[in-house]
């Protein structure tokens, strides 16, 4: 009867967080159901030390849980994210009054290895949007064309931008505004902000919207702006197909998915004399502190040509 009463607790304290973090704080779903999956993985450890529930967790439990993954060949980054979700659920709990004091405030644990993003070069970015295989409507069937002109707005909107897969497929037709080239963007939070949109991009869109968009879009489509085959808004998984196919036949390019595009998006913009607040804004980021390790990657790519080039280098 006790364990059901702890398990019943237990659940009862996981939903109240998942409502915090969703109400509260206004997180995106993917980003509760990773904390909910770290929270959930701490309460699990901390009743295998005979300490179930969020009343039970104290410095120890979290050390015991955060060795445990180490120990199993968990990495790093995937450690520090882990006491990250620990920390905001004992916080949580300690406002709540589940736990007396809170224990998060003592975890320290080793900060996570930054790896430089992978990015096109500008020259392979060009590649990607200007393929050697031009668009022949005359030589493709109507389904190939829609297709391509889809995928062609999709790939120039999210190297314009560097707009997040999931902003991309959330945009209305609405949200692109032709005459001041920009887009309207939903990000994390459900904050708002606008991104400015380059000609090529806006070509583009709109010859989707005047040729491709009207082929498949049916009564379900509703204000979409990218539609997938059955005429419903564009699915993040077709996204991510695309990009890598269209990568992939550029030579000497990285295998990189939509967020590739987004690291590719934003080196350029600083290599091109943009300040780091101007691209925190486009990107979205809340502080500072994510957009500056772009910074770095410009750095390394500079002395990389640089150690190829300079004949004393």
């Amino acid at each position: 009867m006790l364990v059901r009463e702890e398990a019943v607790r237990e659940f009862d304290e996981l939903e109240a967080f998942v409502r915090h973090l969703r109400l509260e704080r206004g997180l995106s779903e993917q980003t509760i159901r990773a904390y909910t999956t770290d929270v959930r993985g701490l309460l699990d450890h901390a009743t295998r030390m005979g300490r179930p529930g969020a009343s039970g967790i104290d410095i120890g439990v979290l050390r015991s849980w955060l060795a445990k993954l180490t120990s199993t060949g968990k990495a790093r980054t995937t450690v520090a994210r882990r006491a990250a979700s620990a920390r905001v659920f004992t916080a949580f709990c300690a406002r709540r009054g589940s736990l007396p004091t809170d224990p998060g405030l003592k975890l320290a644990t080793p900060k996570a290895h930054r790896l430089l993003p992978a990015v096109l070069s500008q020259a392979q970015a060009a590649a990607m949007l200007e393929p050697e295989e031009q668009l022949d409507v005359e030589e493709l069937s109507p389904a190939d064309v829609v297709d391509r002109l889809r995928d062609d707005a999709v790939l120039e909107v999210l190297y314009a931008t560097g707009i997040r897969v999931g902003e991309l497929v959330g945009l209305d037709v609405d949200d692109i505004d032709g005459a001041r080239h920009v887009v309207r963007v939903l990000g994390k939070g459900n904050k708002e902000r606008t991104v400015p949109l380059g000609i090529p991009a806006i070509k583009a869109v709109q010859r989707w919207q005047r040729s491709g968009r009207p082929m498949i879009a049916t009564s379900e489509s509703g204000p979409a702006l990218f539609l997938g085959a059955r005429g419903g808004r564009l699915d993040q998984r077709a996204v991510r197909r695309t990009v890598h196919a269209r990568i992939a036949a550029v030579p000497g390019a990285p295998d990189l998915g939509p967020h590739g595009l987004r690291h590719s998006a934003a080196t350029h913009l600083l290599e091109g004399g943009a300040d780091l607040r101007t691209v925190q804004e486009i990107l979205g980021h809340a502080t500072l502190a994510t957009t500056q390790v772009y910074t770095h990657v410009s750095v390394e790519r500079l002395r990389a040509t640089y150690d190829r080039a300079h004949p004393r280098a």
